[in-house]
């Protein structure tokens, strides 16, 4: 029986080979994007797997199907890279592929892994969790009865999706509170609306984009027809909080407040075919066919209007990307606090059976060449924290365990930054104080857009009326 396991184990061994061999590898050598020098195939490493392969086989206390045993090696290979790097299986991808449309069952978190637990990194707006009082930076330690130690982040968020109307219950371990908290919550279908807007008042127009979705440009253009009318002082972009999202969309919404043509976005890999640069062209944010181009009709006032974007530790990745590059354009002031720090690429690649693997391929920069992976963007005013738990407990890229690193500084970022405070200290503009205030009293009331005591936002408005036109220029 033993021989036979042996024998087995040699055959997983030439089945690894033969999928390196599919990949484009060589099957005696491999060799590294950036040195292009040649290296050995890691024969050792690859007989140790098929050694552990066997003995779990033969020793575990339970008999293990060989399916799962390969699966959960896959696994491991993808989320022992990096915090967003992982393994799509047949209903994973469904969800994925379900969720970039705006509709799916749970419960409206944005989470990750950290030390074996799930975090919480935002909770999604008008969403069970949001109401429930979830806040970023949670960590999930149970799910019902089940302890999340040992899950797969994939696993978890399985178990937290589920039918509309079932309930689930969230033990969870938050900084400064003595004793684990309980939450039951409800599960709904999650139908994110990505755009909110409203006049706060006469020739200031508020627009919030509360993730990228398909179809997300779309709808921040006819918001911006119907709010965008007659005599106007300033338009203000919230993007607190918002986890991210497509690319082509944070392009497209770019691409409305800048020139035609410019550059929104470039990444750098090590495969040629990640790198791209995506400017403000129908090309790059059209996705399909016979698209029409809704940027294009937008109203002229739209890319010279004195404008402000609100961000925090809670706007990632796409999100950072928009921020970015309207900063870098001197299009907009950012203001709120230092953002996320997703600066890289996952790209999805499909693979046999409906499934696929989400790989990070390659890093964010904006136009003028900042990284923004485990750095973010840093505010041109940078307001005060909230006065609540959850800015105390919101963590980072940069707190993730094995985040990818900053890409090597530009020797010209130093003078950007510099180019960019001196930008900054010609502001000449104080913030208010922030007003201690409980958290629930910053939730807009049913049926409004914003609240009354959204602190920021009022700083925002303050600042277009003191500075007229500085945006435009």
């Amino acid at each position: 029986m033993r021989n036979k396991l042996s024998q087995f184990g040699l055959i997983v061994a030439g089945v690894v080979i033969g999928i390196a061999i599919s990949l484009n590898f060589s099957a005696v050598a491999q060799r590294d994007g950036a040195t292009r020098a040649v290296l050995p195939l890691p024969i050792e490493e690859l007989r140790a797997f098929t050694e552990v392969f066997d003995r779990v086989k033969r020793d575990y206390v339970e008999p293990v199907e060989d399916k799962k045993l390969i699966t959960e090696a896959i696994n491991g290979m993808l989320t022992g890279l990096d915090p967003h790097s992982a393994y799509l299986d047949q209903e994973a991808f469904k969800e994925m592929q379900v969720g970039t449309q705006g509709q799916f069952g749970g419960l409206g978190i944005e989470v990750g892994m950290e030390d074996g637990f799930v975090k919480v990194i935002s909770p999604i707006d008008d969403t069970p969790a949001s109401r429930a009082g979830v806040l970023a930076g949670d960590l999930i330690v149970k799910l019902d009865d089940a302890s999340v130690k040992g899950m797969t982040l994939n696993d978890a968020v399985k178990q937290m999706r589920g039918k509309p109307d079932t309930p689930i219950r969230l033990t969870i371990v938050r900084k400064g509170e003595p004793n684990p908290i309980e939450l039951t919550l409800t599960r709904a279908i999650i139908k994110i609306q990505s755009v909110k807007a409203t006049l706060l008042e006469p020739g200031f127009a508020y627009f919030r984009v509360t993730q990228f979705q398909d179809g997300t440009g779309e709808l921040l253009a006819r918001a911006i027809e119907t709010h965008v009318k007659g005599p106007m002082k300033g338009v203000i972009l919230d993007l607190r909080n918002d986890p991210g999202g497509l690319l082509n969309s944070a392009v497209a919404v770019t691409a409305m407040f800048i020139e035609a043509g410019k550059l929104v976005v470039y990444t750098e890999g090590r495969a040629e075919d990640s790198k791209m640069r995506l400017n403000a062209s129908p090309e790059h944010y059209l996705r399909g066919r016979n698209r029409e181009d809704f940027v294009s009709k937008l109203p002229a006032a739209i890319k010279t209007l004195p404008m402000v974007v609100l961000v925090n530790g809670g706007s990632a990745s796409a999100s950072e990307i928009v921020a970015g590059a309207l900063q870098d354009h001197n299009r907009a002031v950012i203001m709120g606090q230092q953002t996320f720090g997703k600066g890289s690429v996952q790209t999805i690649l499909p693979l046999g059976s409906n499934t696929a693997i989400k790989l990070t391929t390659a890093r964010y920069f904006t136009p003028q060449g900042r990284s923004i992976q485990a750095k973010g963007i840093t505010p041109d005013i940078l307001l005060e924290g909230p006065v609540d738990k959850a800015a105390a407990l919101r963590l980072r890229e940069a707190d993730l365990s094995k985040h990818l690193s900053e890409a090597k500084a530009d020797p010209k970022e130093a003078d950007k930054e510099k180019a960019l405070a001196a930008m900054r200290a010609k502001f000449n503009f104080t913030p208010e104080a922030r007003p201690i205030i409980d958290a629930k009293e910053l939730r807009p009331n049913p049926g409004e857009v914003v609240s009354k005591n959204d602190y920021e936002l009022h700083q925002a408005v303050a600042f277009l009326k003191s500075r007229g036109t500085v945006a435009s220029k």
